[in-house]
């Protein structure tokens, strides 16, 4: 791996307390320059952490509270260097609909249920992704849709489960009013929405013929 996460903070760390949602403002060549650190989801919700970039350097990140930080996003550190947020691939579980016995609607109602149970998911125009939970898979199969599990980045909807952020706005969290996620979200669609369309293929015609009483991926 590129980066890796620590544990612990210490006084040797370079300090990183800006953010810049989506390198905004910045040149593209400077953006190709600079550091790199992969970073999952559970990191990524947080305000604080400590983390390895691709050079090396130990960051001690902290940000304001509530601040959700988004692949693409650029970390500046108190020299003025940036270190570019890469969303590291992880254990998701993509949920699609079965297109020999159901619809795109049967996303909807999955997306319905799943909000219910306050569950972070990322949405997609042919799918869900959502972190593995065998009982939530088993639920999702009951409902006559098809879960994969994959390795994928994470970036799901922002929600009661988070403080803040700027991604995906205008899915009925009118509560978030920042005004700089819009651009993103179509970037991240079409950043990930090819992410493992392979993984799908060998699941299909069992998982639609046969329900919901198998495959516990």
């Amino acid at each position: 791996m590129a980066a890796c996460r620590t544990h612990e903070f210490h006084d040797d760390m370079l300090t990183t307390n800006k953010l810049l949602p989506q390198g905004h403002g910045l040149a593209p060549v400077l953006l190709k320059r600079a550091a790199t650190v992969e970073l999952d989801w559970d990191v990524r919700q947080k305000s604080r952490f400590a983390a390895t970039d691709s050079t090396g350097r130990e960051l001690g990140v902290f940000l304001p509270r509530g601040t959700v930080v988004r692949g693409g996003d650029v970390l500046v550190a108190e020299d003025g260097s940036m270190v570019r947020v890469i969303a590291a691939p992880q254990s998701v579980l993509r949920i699609t609909h079965c297109t020999q016995h159901g619809s795109p609607f049967d996303l909807i109602r999955a997306a319905y249920h799943l909000g219910n149970r306050h569950v972070p998911i990322e949405l997609a125009p042919t799918s869900l992704q959502i972190e593995p939970d065998h009982v939530l898979a088993d639920m999702l199969r009951a409902m006559h849709l098809i879960v994969t599990a994959t390795q994928a980045p994470f970036e799901p909807e922002n929600g009661a489960y988070s403080g803040g952020g700027h991604h995906h706005h205008g899915h009925g969290h009118e509560h978030h009013d920042h005004g700089h996620g819009h651009d993103h979200a179509h970037e991240h669609e079409h950043e990930h929405g090819d992410h493992g369309h392979d993984h799908d293929h060998d699941h299909d015609h069992s998982q639609c013929s046969h329900g919901h009483h198998h495959h516990g991926h």
